[in-house]
Formats: structure tokens, sequence, C-alpha cells
């Protein structure tokens, strides 16, 4: 090849690469990204979960969509986002661990907020994954219910977390409840092992969330389809 086609080539290449660093160069989008992590949701929800007005989401959603990151279903005059596929959600994944492990800024801000986290006794996917094969835990999914449905743990129950004060007694106190919600900085998880503990549980909370457990093969089901 010559060297000038070459050059071209080789600038035309990486500047393509490079939409998709440009796309995930704003912490609101990748907030969008972890939110579409969990289900699909329309512009209003993106917007209210993330405190963004719908226009500033939309301009997020759009830049989003150039990178090819998420892909649209539109229904009349509705719009629902999704992640465009798994390799999105791995890639989020990646790109959030990269940053746990590089920026001390990370690990600083999680124990300035979360600071009482690891008195709830965190548990891995792998140690859930042997406890579920002894059959002596209860999985306790505590995100909002549209989550759980359109995807959750194997032999989880959902409970949202604004519902468990009134719901505990569908719990036996003699059994471990591992609660998980989102993923690692989701505080649903911690609010409630805070709560079935001050009722006399024996309750903790799984280090991960759902996408995670999603991206290892672990088994998962929805309401709308058969456990894999």
């Amino acid at each position: 090849m010559h060297y000038v086609t070459k050059r071209e080539f080789k600038d035309q290449l990486f500047e393509q690469f490079a939409r998709i660093g440009k796309a995930l160069s704003s912490g609101r989008r990748l907030e969008l990204l972890e939110l579409l992590a969990q289900r699909e949701r329309t512009v209003e929800e993106l917007a209210g979960e993330a405190a963004l007005s719908v226009a500033n989401c939309s301009r997020h959603l759009h830049v989003l969509r150039g990178a090819q990151l998420v892909a649209v279903r539109r229904e009349g005059l509705y719009a629902s986002y999704r992640l465009a596929d798994e390799q999105v959600l791995g890639l989020w994944l990646s790109f959030r661990g990269l940053g746990e492990a590089r920026l001390a800024e990370v690990s600083r801000i999680v124990e300035t907020y979360l600071k009482d986290r690891q008195t709830l006794q965190p548990i891995t996917n792998e140690d859930l994954m042997a406890r579920l094969k002894k059959g002596n835990v209860i999985v306790l999914d505590v995100r909002p219910e549209e989550e759980f449905r359109a995807g959750h743990i194997a032999a989880a129950k959902s409970i949202p977390v604004d519902e468990l004060a009134k719901r505990l007694k569908e719990l036996p106190k003699r059994t471990t409840v591992v609660a998980y919600c989102r993923g690692p900085y989701c505080v649903f998880a911690d609010d409630a092992v805070a709560l079935l503990r001050k009722r006399g549980y024996n309750a903790i909370r799984l280090d991960t969330g759902f996408p995670e457990w999603k991206m290892q093969g672990l088994p998962i089901a929805s309401a709308l389809g058969a456990e894999r």
C-alpha cells in the first residue's frame, strides 16, 4: 500500500473508533447506559431517573445512537431505547472496571458516600451460586418491578425496596436473604439489607447487580421468557 494511501486508511479507521470514545466522554451518557443495562426505557423514563430534562436526555441519546451504542424501538409517537447488544454492556462494564482499577478518585468517592457499606457483608456472584446450589438462601431483587420483569437472577423474588417494609411477612426469618439491585453503586440493596437486619433477618448484599450476573452467563429469567 502506498504511504499516502496507508496514512489515509489509518486516519479514517481510527477516527471511526474514536466515535465510541467521544460517545463515552460524558458521565451522564455513562449513567444512561447503566440504566439501559437494566431494561428498555423511554426518553421520559431515562430523563426522570437521571435528573435530566427530556431535551437534554434526547441529545445524549442522539450521541449514543450515532455511535451505535443504543438502539431505538418506535411505537407511534413513542420511542423506547435499549442497549444495542450485549457487546455494549460488556464495553460499559469493562470501561467501569478500568476506571475502578486506575482512578484512585473512584475509591475515594465510594468510601466518602458509601462508608458504611462493608458492614453489610457483601458476597460475590460465585458465593451466591454456591449458596443457591445448597438451597439455603433467598435471593431478593429490590429493583423496581419493571426491571425485574425484564430480566432477573433465576429463582429471585421481587420486592422493590420501597415496598419491603410492608411485605416482610413474605420472607422467612430462618433463611439467609441475599439482596441485589442494579449494580455495585446502586444503594437499593444497601437500604434493603439495613432494613432487614433491623427487623431481625440475616441479610447480606450481593456485591454486583443483575447486569454483571448476566454477563458471567449465570442463570437468569424474565417474566416474558424462559429461564436460561
